[in-house]
């Protein structure tokens, strides 16, 4: 095995983490081990490795790369994403960021330097200087990954599987599949439908379930504690008729339900929380789309983040605040987005009026503009062209507001606004505000949540600014709360929500008593 040092990864803490079998880590560094040629999650129940024949890699790539095959015990690649692709701003992170989302699988390594603003030259010296393998490796342990969920999940051919998950050839397909877990695809698939390793599967976020007509159901990890409550509330308070859907399924839990538009069509999703996994059935026109459609998933519902590090820095709430302020929850997250375009344009419907009034605009928009598709939500979000072509005859308010709109919709189809993750935010923020209609919050509230970036302060939010005087915290002093500002964003909304209502957000409360937090 080729050793590799990683020089951001702190030797003694990683090896701690392992010895406590501490799940939190998983996805934040694998373990790899000279003596057997295997790489782990740092949870993984084998016997601790002796530390004369460890390393600790920050990629699963990078493992790969280094000639270490993946543990077929405690499966590796099943982690919870990296948090630190959203604490990082830096070129490493952003690339990671685009590489989940499939960009190399679409347009090879040159979309993904065009996309960041480099060289594939430079690109490649930094990703592998940073995360121990270049952007080829990177997006080969993608692949093999969603290879393997296919292998595990579904009845599809191999031939299918090996172009749905993104390899050139059926050889490159298997040849990966070997090197990478050890055994043949025919073997992998053997082995997950023997009932033994059923345990084994669900444990790693799979589901045993084969798909039919394109529909699959996974689990999707996350790192304990989770807010259920306060994603339930988000979800359910700002769903728009026709564009998504939030019923009690009958399971006895919320689900979220709407169509999504894909590299290669669109796809049907259906998200409901539960203990340790978001369910996900997905059902997908193209197969090439489940790796990006998952990790949009994982973004929109912040599935990656490190929720004892936040609740660390956040918790408890300042002291001095009255006795009967809420105090701060458990693993609150930042809801992201499922895309860019549409994120900035329903901030944009809904500045200066309530959560239900945005949700009846944003209805109405789709209901005349958006594409009709098959399944219980019937339309797609407007294309942005659509948008800037007939938004004056859609849209009801201010005038201005709407050409606002419009033009933002205009910039957006004709490329001279871009919305991607690989943005940084002091650019993002800055090109969005040069857009007419768009001020300091919805710069933020829109960075915040395409980027994932995990402290930005929404200081001009009249909701915040309320929560902020119930516990005495001066938002021009919240220092102390870094990089976590967009968390404590949250906590302070959620607690002035639940001071108005007198319960929390999530138990059964109305989406319309929630006034919407904009000055703008």
């Amino acid at each position: 095995m080729r050793r590799v040092s990683i020089t951001v990864l702190d030797f003694e803490r990683c090896y701690r983490a392992v010895a406590a079998r501490d799940s939190r880590f998983d996805g934040q560094f694998y373990t790899a081990v000279r003596t057997t040629g295997i790489y782990c999650r740092p949870s993984c129940p084998a016997i601790t490795p002796k530390r004369m024949n460890v390393s600790f890699l920050p990629t699963a790539a990078a493992a790969q790369q280094a000639g270490y095959r993946a543990c077929r015990r405690c499966l590796p690649d099943a982690s919870p994403g990296s948090p630190l692709w959203n604490t990082r701003a830096d070129l490493a992170a952003r690339a990671m960021r685009l590489i989940g989302d499939g960009v190399v699988e679409r347009g090879g390594v040159p979309a993904l330097a065009s996309a960041l603003g480099y060289s594939q030259r430079q690109l490649t010296r930094v990703l592998t200087s940073e995360l121990g393998a270049g952007p080829l490796a990177l997006a080969r342990a993608h692949r093999a990954h969603t290879a393997r969920l296919l292998i595990q999940t579904t009845a599809m051919s191999m031939s299918d599987i090996a172009f749905a998950a993104g390899f050139a050839s059926i050889r490159q397909f298997n040849d990966t599949v070997r090197e990478v877990f050890a055994v043949s695809p025919s073997t992998m698939r053997t082995e997950a439908q023997r009932s033994t390793l059923r345990t084994e599967a669900q444990r790693a976020g799979r589901d045993t379930g084969a798909a039919a007509n394109g529909t699959l159901t996974l689990r999707l990890p996350y790192r304990a504690p989770l807010d259920k409550a306060w994603l339930d509330w988000f979800l359910s308070a700002h769903v728009a008729p026709g564009l998504e859907l939030w019923r009690q399924g009958s399971d006895g839990e919320g689900h979220y339900l709407r169509t999504i538009r894909t590299p290669h069509g669109h796809a049907g999703i259906d998200l409901s929380v539960l203990p340790g996994y978001v369910r996900a059935e997905l059902t997908l026109r193209d197969m090439r789309d489940l790796a990006p459609t998952v990790a949009r998933i994982r973004h929109l519902l912040d599935l990656d983040a490190d929720p004892v590090a936040i609740d660390e820095a956040l918790l408890p709430a300042p002291h001095d605040a009255p006795a009967d302020t809420p105090r701060f929850v458990r693993g609150i997250r930042v809801p992201g987005c499922l895309d860019g375009p549409e994120l900035l344009l329903r901030t944009m419907i809904g500045q200066q009026i309530s959560i239900a009034a945005a949700n009846t605009h944003t209805a109405r928009l789709v209901s005349a503009l958006g594409e009709a598709v098959e399944g219980p939500v019937p339309r797609l979000f407007p294309a942005p062209a659509a948008i800037a072509e007939r938004a004056a005859e859609v849209l009801t308010g201010p005038a201005q507001r709407i050409r606002s709109i419009a033009a933002a919709a205009a910039a957006l189809a004709s490329g001279d606004l871009v919305l991607h993750q690989g943005r940084t935010a002091a650019e993002l923020r800055r090109d969005l505000l040069t857009l007419d209609g768009v001020g300091p919050w919805t710069a933020d509230y829109v960075t915040m949540r395409l980027l994932a970036d995990p402290d930005i302060l929404l200081g001009t939010d009249l909701v915040v600014r309320r929560g902020a005087q119930r516990y005495g915290i001066d938002l021009a002093d919240t220092g102390r709360w870094s990089p976590w500002r967009s968390y404590l964003s949250m906590q302070l909304w959620r607690t002035e929500l639940r001071t108005r209502t007198g319960r929390a957000p999530g138990t059964g409360r109305s989406a319309a008593s929630d006034p919407k937090a904009s000055t703008e």
